[in-house]
């Protein structure tokens, strides 16, 4: 089924769901579609691409192309942007795993 066809109830709460067009994403975050393809381009997020060949995004992704418009905003090149918000994202994967990894531990046998 074409993603533009595609939207079952079961992706009403899937973030990673390719639900917004080019226009309709540059729209809800008040920036132009070059921006979306500046950001595309420096491999921040990448869209899907619906069977036609347009560029779709999802909600998550939405929200770091907003995070990136921020730091342009701010004076920051849109490259240096990217990757800030890309260390951004790393970062907080690494305090999950550390969070995960101390419940872990937390709640071990102190025998072992």
């Amino acid at each position: 089924m074409p993603a533009e066809n595609a939207t079952g109830a079961g992706n009403l709460d899937d973030d990673d769901f390719p639900a917004y067009t080019m226009g309709r994403a540059a729209d809800v975050l008040g920036i132009t579609p070059a921006f979306l393809r500046a950001v595309g381009d420096a491999g921040l997020i990448t869209p899907l691409r619906s069977e036609g060949g347009h560029r779709r995004y999802s909600r998550r992704q939405l929200r770091i192309a907003a995070r990136a418009r921020e730091l342009v905003d701010q004076g920051t090149p849109v490259e240096a942007a990217c990757r800030i918000v890309s260390l951004e994202d790393q970062l907080e994967d690494a305090h999950r795993l550390n969070r995960e990894m101390r419940r872990k531990l937390d709640g071990r046998d102190p025998d072992t």
